[in-house]
């Protein structure tokens, strides 16, 4: 878990993570000011530690004195150096309005230089792309590089625009090919959806001799992704193509092996730098349909300090004392009903960092969900099941006990929502995981809710919820995890 904060804000911007010698390298952006990217390194994706900041903007009059924005590390293919880092530019004499392309070089991921040529800073030109100040929104997108390179092609990508059409649905995977060592030419783009404004951080891997490209789509703050049988062919969308569930942004990859992490920044609630946290990565994978999905990060298996099972876990208690509600236990399952009303059972056992497993069954219609970080009141985070239409929703439901007018004490706020495959009559392997602030859904092993929220960090119950439904509760284990570390504030 990594913030950088600032006096008042979370100062964490789009990140860049690249792994080397079993140690994970965070490079990300420092906001407001955006005047340098900071550097972070961890050996398991939980605890992070800060080291010398990687870059800094340019001296007054450069063509990068005013911010730096994304950026994209990869392996250098020609040398002398080991790493090469493209990164987005802009400059205070345009005040901002043009962006440009950098490099700069490492032997470490340490130390950089910024590489001074005639080729960079790399500017976009050509047809293809709005290219003056005087087109679409009067300001020159060319940003957030990433480079691809699988040993025949070298790509470089960009959030671009096309000079044409409606100024909200000009938004383009530019492109340029390296055609010598550092130098690249602009061809036409990689992707143009005729869709969105801006297609933002984009990415591509090719897995299981399919191509898949990413963009972060400012206008949901979600992850989407498109797919290909070529490099430079036609990218379609399935009919679900959001990766990631609203809040998560900024997707990077690292790969080891056939093992894919994805990497990004919670923006908490969709909107402001209030709270930005990188969590720990999921792993991506590809599914039998060719459709991706995504599986939480193994590494939790290491933070597990104690494991119970069903005898543990009950009897649980009925906190509102719903006359038609009943629990039935049997040797490897238990079955919780409520015919009229609502009711909530709080388990015998308590947790803030944890990792629930268990199957569900829903017998005939209703509702039903789990809640977690509860105190006695049921004032709690609460994730609804939603299992005749395949729907889960992430919910803060609770009462504000100070300083607020008495209209304003009650909160009820969805804080994640998004669909998954369900069928009736069939039990169901769903986890959560409880991590600080890090919250995770996981059905039949598809990550389906990602989030992060601060507002009960002490409440340490958890139970489930039923109203008008009867569900059968099974295989349950409960494992407990030793929670986030603060930074790591020593120095290297």
């Amino acid at each position: 878990m990594y913030s950088s904060k600032g006096f008042q804000n979370s100062e964490l911007g789009d990140i860049e993570v690249v792994e080397h010698n079993n140690m994970f390298h965070l490079f990300h952006l420092v906001l407001p000011n955006h005047d340098y990217i900071a550097h972070a390194v961890s050996s398991d994706g939980f605890l992070w530690r800060r080291t010398k900041n990687a870059l800094f903007i340019g001296e007054p009059g450069d063509w990068d004195d005013d911010m730096l924005w994304t950026m994209h590390i990869s392996p250098d293919p020609d040398g002398p150096a080991a790493w090469r880092m493209f990164y987005t530019g802009i400059a205070r004499k345009e005040v901002g309005r043009v962006q440009r392309i950098g490099l700069a070089r490492s032997f470490d991921l340490y130390y950089w230089e910024k590489v001074a040529s005639t080729n960079y800073p790399l500017s976009i030109t050509g047809s293809h792309y709005e290219e003056s100040l005087e087109e679409g929104r009067n300001w020159v997108s060319c940003r957030d590089p990433f480079f691809y390179n699988d040993g025949k092609e070298r790509l470089l990508l960009v959030n671009a625009r096309i000079p044409y059409g409606p100024l909200i649905r000009r938004g383009c995977i530019g492109l340029a090919r390296e055609v010598e060592t550092d130098h690249f030419e602009w061809q036409e783009p990689l992707f143009f959806p005729r869709m969105y404004d801006d297609i933002e951080v984009p990415g591509l891997l090719k897995l299981e001799d399919k191509f898949y490209l990413f963009g972060n789509i400012k206008k949901d703050i979600k992850v989407h992704y498109w797919h290909s049988d070529s490099l430079c062919g036609k990218y379609e969308a399935f009919s679900d193509n959001v990766l990631l569930p609203r809040g998560n942004f900024a997707a990077r990859f690292t790969q080891q092996d056939k093992k894919v992490l994805l990497w990004n920044f919670f923006n908490a609630n969709g909107s402001g730098a209030s709270i930005r946290i990188l969590p720990p990565p999921v792993e991506l994978k590809v599914a039998d349909d060719n459709t991706l999905f995504i599986k939480s990060y193994s590494g939790f298996n290491e933070k597990v300090v104690k494991k119970i099972k069903q005898k543990d876990f009950l009897p649980m208690r009925r906190i509102l004392k719903n006359p038609t509600a009943s629990l039935v236990e049997e040797d490897n399952s238990f079955s919780i009903s409520c015919e009229s009303g609502y009711e909530i059972f709080l388990a015998a056992c308590s947790s803030i960092n944890f990792r629930l497993r268990f199957k569900i069954r829903m017998k005939g219609i209703g509702k039903t969900g789990i809640l977690f970080r509860s105190d006695d009141q049921a004032n709690s985070y609460y994730i609804s099941l939603d299992l005749i239409n395949g729907l889960a929703q992430g919910r803060l439901w609770g009462v504000r006990t100070e300083g607020y007018h008495f209209e304003k004490s009650f909160q009820y706020m969805e804080l994640q929502q998004a669909p998954f495959k369900y069928s009736s009559d069939v039990s169901y392997l769903v986890e959560i995981i409880s991590f600080g602030g890090y919250f995770e859904l996981s059905i039949e092993g598809k990550v389906i809710l990602r989030f992060v929220d601060t507002t009960y960090m002490f409440h340490d119950k958890l139970g489930f919820y039923v109203e008008s439904a009867n569900i059968n509760i099974s295989d349950l284990t409960l494992d407990f995890l030793n929670g986030p570390e603060e930074e790591d504030h020593s120095v290297i």
